[in-house]
């Protein structure tokens, strides 16, 4: 999925499957020093980033409880697919500047 931070893209997250994630910065954002970090625990001292579980950043775009219980009900999601439920409801609304479209969305 495409990650946009204000409304720019600023890289890539993909789950290779349910225990490896990783995290892209986009090459023109990563190498424009004007354009900040998306979060603390994704500094832009490096452009790629592996993890066995979903960043915690993204993590916490999520809802918690009966909150997500509904959203999964309702959108037809595994409540435990974290990177499907982001997919599902992290591309509009979201609190704070981060935004995720599916690639083949512009």
């Amino acid at each position: 999925m495409k990650i946009y931070r204000n409304g720019i893209l600023s890289g890539l997250l993909s789950e290779e499957n349910r225990n490896t994630y990783v995290f892209r910065y986009d090459d023109d954002y990563y190498n424009d020093n004007s354009k900040a970090a998306i979060s603390l625990t994704l500094p832009k001292t490096q452009q790629i980033y592996r993890s066995e579980y979903l960043f915690p950043f993204f993590f916490n775009m999520l809802s918690e409880g009966v909150n997500r219980k509904t959203q999964s009900t309702q959108l037809k999601i595994d409540e435990e697919d974290n990177f499907g439920l982001l997919m599902a409801t992290a591309q509009y609304d979201t609190i704070g500047p981060i935004t995720v479209k599916p690639i083949e969305a512009e």
